[in-house]
């Protein structure tokens, strides 16, 4: 942990001078594969058809590439950062708080967007995303995006989607007649601090939060105190989207923050499971597929690249994360999203959604807010009781 701090650290100081960081030059035309390409990804982006063979995105790839993929999943974005800080990978499906550090960080390398011709098919809300792109210059291409949703027990709130998020941050008698403790959860990284301040924004407005991302001091220590009331009520800390799913089927939790996939599959397991945007609102993530520095095979990376923008493959993907494709051509005739996948999964909710991105010291809504590097400490203090 101490070395993910310095790393932390290290890469933050660069990112107040982001915009000043001079890019490499990009690869300027493709060669041969090198018959092989390494992914950092979420758990359920890189699907070969082994869970559901209905689910594959990587056979076909390999056989028209001749690049076989191997995958590394990480479970949260520092651990990604991590990864690509130890080498030895091609490519990392990174979330908004981690690319900035990424780029800073110089792990990762431009991308000539004229090598991967679909990136003009790529929803116009997302070419130019600030999370990937700097001085005009492109590190990555888009994959999917989404909410952090409220997962739920449906027995344990009577059928009745929760309004708030309140069900997880405040002690209370859940409409079963029995208490919350013990019975949620709450995601194990650092980024989760902004669901705390997301939910003072609305309770609390007198702090002044204007983006949950950007924390003065106060408003920090409002949404650190918050959280450490929750620690209290908490049954785990979880980051390893498998075993909140055995949590929710076996361990008695009703209700947590987590991602559409784990809803998908609670529900494909005909388990009595729901999910819902509370009043609040919600979080959420906008992942690029970005280049490692250092990559051994950038043309077998770029062949993926190019592949992952596939209105095929991205409809498939976000249909079986719940997320939402970067393509906009995959909402209309894929077979596993269905007509009304892209609406149903957020589609024209891209605005309402606070997408992660990594805390900085100089901000725009603050004179001065606390930066990311805090944020890892003082969130294992909160996981550890202090």
């Amino acid at each position: 942990m101490t070395n993910l701090l310095k790393s932390c650290t290290a890469a933050l100081a660069c990112l107040s001078v982001a915009t000043q960081v001079i890019a490499a030059e990009p690869l300027k035309a493709l060669g041969k594969g090198e018959g092989a390409v390494s992914i950092v990804a979420w758990a359920g982006y890189i699907e070969r058809g082994e869970t559901d063979k209905n689910y594959d995105w990587v056979t076909d790839f390999e056989k028209e590439t001749g690049c076989k993929v191997s995958v590394k999943t990480a479970a949260t974005s520092d651990e990604m950062v991590s990864l690509m800080n130890e080498g030895g990978f091609d490519l990392v499906t990174a979330s908004g708080d981690a690319s900035l550090r990424l780029i800073a960080g110089k792990r990762v390398q431009p991308i000539n967007t004229d090598l991967i011709p679909s990136f003009k098919t790529v929803d116009e809300r997302l070419q130019n995303g600030p999370w990937y792109t700097v001085g005009g210059v492109h590190y990555g291409v888009p994959y999917l995006w989404g909410p952090n949703v409220l997962m739920y027990n449906t027995d344990a709130f009577k059928d009745k989607a929760p309004t708030s998020w309140g069900v997880v941050f405040e002690e209370q008698t859940l409409p079963d007649g029995k208490s919350n403790k013990g019975r949620v959860q709450a995601y194990d990284g650092a980024i989760y601090i902004a669901d705390a301040a997301m939910y003072l924004m609305a309770h609390k407005p007198d702090l002044g939060i204007e983006d949950p991302y950007e924390l003065t001091e106060d408003q920090y220590k409002a949404a650190l105190d918050l959280l450490r009331g929750q620690r209290k009520l908490v049954s785990r800390y979880w980051h390893d989207a498998m075993i909140q799913i055995d949590d929710f089927k076996n361990e008695g939790v009703v209700a947590s923050g987590s991602w559409p996939f784990q809803v998908n599959l609670l529900q494909a397991d005909k388990q009595k499971i729901a999910s819902t945007f509370p009043e609040e609102g919600v979080t959420g993530w906008a992942d690029t597929t970005m280049l490692h520095a250092d990559s051994e095979h950038p043309n077998c990376a770029y062949m993926w690249m190019e592949h992952s923008l596939k209105a095929k493959v991205q409809g498939d993907a976000a249909a079986w994360f719940g997320a939402v494709p970067s393509v906009p051509a995959a909402c209309k005739g894929n077979e596993l999203m269905g007509e009304t996948g892209c609406a149903t999964n957020g589609f024209d909710h891209f605005d309402k959604i606070k997408f992660w991105k990594t805390p900085v010291a100089k901000c725009a809504t603050q004179s001065e807010c606390v930066p990311y590097h805090r944020w890892v400490s003082d969130y294992i203090g909160v996981i550890g009781g202090r």
